[in-house]
């Protein structure tokens, strides 16, 4: 699973790559330079943002679950009780 410290790695690379896209617009640019490191800056980016978005659905789905259920359960142990006085 990823943590926190998996996502500063991620960081560092895409500053890592800014610093490279800025350094190949300083001396002079290739603009196939230019182009790979967008692109790789992109994937990156990509890939941040779809975890993020898994580990968000995987936490508002527990939370769901455990909200539903929770309530499903609180209405169940009432309607026991109740049948049982």
């Amino acid at each position: 699973m990823a943590s926190v410290k998996d996502v500063e790695k991620v960081a560092d690379d895409l500053e890592g790559l800014v610093g490279q896209l800025r350094s190949e617009l300083r001396d002079g640019p290739d603009f196939q330079r230019l182009v790979e490191i967008a692109d790789s800056i992109s994937e990156r980016a990509d890939m941040a943002a779809g975890t993020f978005n898994t580990v968000n659905e995987a936490l508002m789905g527990r939370i769901g679950e455990l909200t539903d259920g929770g309530g499903s359960r609180s209405q169940s142990s009432s309607r026991g009780s109740k049948s049982k006085s």
